[in-house]
């Protein structure tokens, strides 16, 4: 799988901040069949920085309503928290 592949979007939510600027983690979305060692490859290609650690996990599926009874299930993903080396940072990060 290709870098851009494997990561698909930043997830940028109060908890993400705090622990971005505080702690030096950053949560991504990533492929559902990727592993820890595609995600570390794909955060140090795509953004040239170092990674410490690589903590993934899954995200059930939740139920969405559009209206009244029209009732849909999201489908689940895969979240990886990636804990980068200190004086490393992801600029993308910052300005959210």
């Amino acid at each position: 799988m290709h870098a851009y592949e494997v990561l698909k979007r930043p997830v940028i939510t109060e908890k993400s901040q705090k622990q971005a600027l505080s702690g030096g983690q950053y949560t991504f979305e990533v492929h559902r069949r990727a592993n820890k060692q595609q995600v570390k490859e794909a955060v140090e290609e795509v953004f040239n920085v170092t990674v410490l650690s690589v903590n993934m996990m899954i995200v059930p599926p939740k139920l969405g309503r559009y209206g009244r009874r029209v009732v849909v299930k999201k489908p689940w993903w895969k979240k990886a928290v990636v804990t980068l080396a200190p004086g490393n940072r992801i600029p993308i990060f910052e300005g959210a």
